[in-house]
């Protein structure tokens, strides 16, 4: 017969009725971090990784914000802003390298290496193909927990740091190529874009990503006629459908890329490679067939540029010209609009440092997000990245591994 007592009606077992421990929830414990914001000594970068509105946010928190002085200056924020956010402002890089963590847009310098303290954590660039092996052996030294931010990854498994760098130079590289254009010793004093009964600017932009999307926005919001070249049809397709119009596209034919450049007024390389050498794809002989005072604007010399001629330049002295055409190599455009690119990397630090700060350290966010978990390249001393590993022959833990030990 089918039992028919309801478990509010069932008798309790002897197990059931023995006293049973309480289960409460656990908090997870908060932890406060000092974080120190060095300020840049690489050359022309202008950028800073916290801006005084990040800089509030995690001081209400009651984290402790330290910023060496003058950090910000070259993006136009002031020791007395960071100041009235809740930072507190010292004068040497010495007490900045005292904190939980550091915090910087470039790579470490080999004096900045020298100030690091076993077991701080370190978020700055990677940027692997100019790195040695010296490098990588004193953060082992020291036992650090290093993050690429051009490595981290949010919930879409696009990389935000890249992106938003890509936005701003292709946005840029177009007011640059205005600029230039007007300029009557390097253009041709000729106004950008288009205007009644006069022909549209051309421009060709090479390359269908990021960088190459929001050049074609920007000169097509300022009346150009825009024509994109890539390898990739579905790069192309998914131009247009974020452009939300239909602009002259083409693979990367010879002919078609010589006759576009031919009668072009700006031309933007924007190709990027996978392996860290973009390919050339404008020859010395396809140069000499542009017109006088057209300009080019090379995104992607660093890595190496898509253009035979191109030379890297800087912000002090940033074009020069070959065979009557105007070339502008700086490799970090970005730091051209400091103020903004700063305000970009903070929306996306400020969230991570917090998290950060709300899982209780950093050990226990990388466990929980993988995003920012695939931005590790070294913890606490343990090469946790394979290419860097390969590259300089040096042992190999996978992160994942780690973690799971650590539960």
């Amino acid at each position: 017969m089918e039992d028919s007592m309801s478990d509010t009606t069932r008798p309790s077992t002897a197990e059931q009725l023995m006293p049973q421990e309480e289960m409460l929830e656990v908090a997870r414990r908060k932890k406060k971090l000092s974080i120190g914001i060095p300020r840049e000594i690489t050359l022309e970068e202008t950028r800073v990784s916290l801006v005084p509105d990040g800089v509030n946010l995690l001081s209400r928190q009651g984290h402790q914000v330290l910023i060496e002085v003058g950090a910000g200056e070259s993006a136009h924020f002031s020791d007395h802003e960071y100041s009235e956010a809740g930072a507190r402002i010292v004068y040497s890089p010495d007490e900045v390298f005292k904190s939980d963590m550091i915090l910087k847009v470039a790579p470490l310098s080999e004096k900045e290496m020298e100030l690091l303290h076993p077991k701080q954590t370190l978020i700055s660039a990677l940027q692997i193909a100019v790195q040695q092996e010296t490098y990588f052996r004193t953060l082992m030294n020291k036992k650090i927990t290093a993050l690429g931010y051009e490595l981290i990854r949010d919930k879409t498994q696009s990389f935000p740091v890249i992106r938003a760098m890509s936005e701003i130079a292709g946005s840029t590289s177009i007011f640059i190529a205005a600029e230039y254009l007007a300029n009557p010793e390097f253009g041709r004093g000729m106004m950008f874009g288009g205007f009644t009964g006069i022909g549209p600017s051309e421009v060709v932009i090479i390359g269908a990503g990021t960088v190459g999307e929001f050049a074609a926005s920007s000169a097509i919001g300022l009346g150009a006629l825009v024509k994109v070249f890539d390898n990739s049809v579905y790069r192309l397709r998914r131009m247009q459908n974020s452009l939300g119009i239909r602009i002259f596209t083409s693979i990367l034919h010879p002919k078609v890329l010589l006759e576009s450049i031919k009668t072009a007024d700006a031309v933007i390389g924007a190709v990027h490679s996978m392996d860290g050498k973009s390919p050339c794809l404008i020859s010395s002989e396809m140069i000499k067939e542009m017109k006088d005072g057209t300009i080019i604007i090379d995104v992607s010399i660093d890595q190496g540029g898509c253009f035979e001629t191109s030379r890297p330049t800087t912000h002090s002295n940033p074009v020069f010209k070959e065979y009557g055409v105007t070339h502008y190599c700086v490799p970090n455009i970005a730091s051209r609009v400091p103020h903004t690119a700063s305000q970009a990397l903070n929306n996306i630090f400020a969230p991570i440092l917090l998290d950060i700060c709300s899982e209780g350290g950093i050990e226990s966010l990388i466990k929980k997000d993988s995003g920012v978990r695939q931005g590790v390249y070294l913890f606490n001393g343990t090469i946790t990245n394979m290419s860097i590993s390969k590259s300089f022959n040096l042992p190999f833990q996978d992160i994942d591994l780690l973690m799971a030990a650590l539960r």
